[in-house]
């Protein structure tokens, strides 16, 4: 915390009490961070259970050979690995067809992109048009592994390709 420090204007003690003092803002920055996903989340949570819960009955219906839910590991802050919820848009097995539609990634870099994906079922179409897949992922703020404002959690295979000023985005909890 010292590098903020102009060294040639203060005294090693004055130094080490500026430190101290960084280091007690930020970790009162990240319990301030952390109360407000805990109490926003389980309001949105409260108010959109009934959402969520029509949400699952229309995959299950539209899809019955997996449950509504899609958990995938991604990487969240300090690099740990966390289980990601998300409301299931494709169809079950999904992730082994993914390899063959490489060549169709219309993104650059690590993310893979496709418009017309034929992976994604009729109902996933709607859900991610107005992001209600992403709903589920409520469950992992409350868990703290994401918080409700963040960058996007990147996959294990994103990570991989990062470069070292890419890196920089796992420091922050993702959202």
């Amino acid at each position: 915390m010292t590098r903020y420090i102009e060294h040639e204007k203060v005294d090693a003690r004055t130094q080490a009490k500026l430190a101290k003092l960084l280091e007690k803002s930020f970790s009162r920055y990240w319990r301030q961070k952390r109360a407000f996903d805990l109490v926003f989340a389980t309001i949105g949570l409260i108010i959109l259970s009934p959402l969520m819960i029509v949400t699952a009955l229309a995959i299950c219906i539209d899809d019955p050979s997996a449950g509504p839910f899609y958990k995938q590991i991604r990487i969240g802050r300090h690099g740990r690995e966390f289980y990601m919820y998300k409301f299931r848009t494709m169809y079950a097995d999904a992730d082994k067809c993914r390899n063959e539609l490489d060549v169709k990634n219309e993104m650059d870099g690590p993310v893979f992109k496709m418009k017309n994906d034929p992976r994604i079922t009729r109902v996933g179409r709607i859900l991610r048009k107005v992001s209600i897949d992403e709903l589920a992922q409520i469950f992992n703020v409350l868990k703290g592994d994401m918080s409700l404002v963040g960058p996007r959690p990147p996959l294990p295979r994103e990570v991989e390709k990062y470069t070292d000023y890419q890196k920089l985005r796992l420091i922050v909890t993702p959202g």
